[in-house]
């Protein structure tokens, strides 16, 4: 739980890197939250409303992780534009996301996964 509230915390930072885990773990604890949003919406007869608000509430920081994530693999923030190729774009983010962060220092900061270790 602590990498979501980290992630919200970091709301607007959009420098430095982010390990695989961190991006990972945060998404893994979005979905439930969403679902219950979901259905708590459709309780209350309200679908989407409150799935929207919670989407724009942490739309800054899932940007800004998505950003840091770039930033580890190398590539920059611009990169995140490719997801909204049409079909293709998200698969490509997915794989990016995905695909190991460089091991060494880079031009966005030093390592986070020797930072941590």
């Amino acid at each position: 739980m602590h990498y979501y509230v980290d992630v919200i915390k970091r709301y607007a930072d959009f420098s430095g890197r982010a390990r695989r885990q961190e991006y990972w773990m945060f998404v893994l604890c979005s979905i439930p939250i969403m679902a219950v949003l979901i259905a708590v919406d459709f309780g209350l007869g309200s679908y989407p409303v409150v799935f929207y608000i919670y989407n724009l509430a942490v739309f800054l920081p899932t940007l800004g992780l998505s950003v840091r994530r770039l930033h580890d693999t190398g590539r920059s923030g611009w990169w995140y534009l490719v997801s909204l190729i049409p079909f293709v774009g998200w698969i490509a983010i997915i794989v990016l996301m995905a695909i190991e962060g460089d091991a060494g220092p880079n031009a966005y900061g030093a390592s986070p996964k020797q930072l941590t270790a």
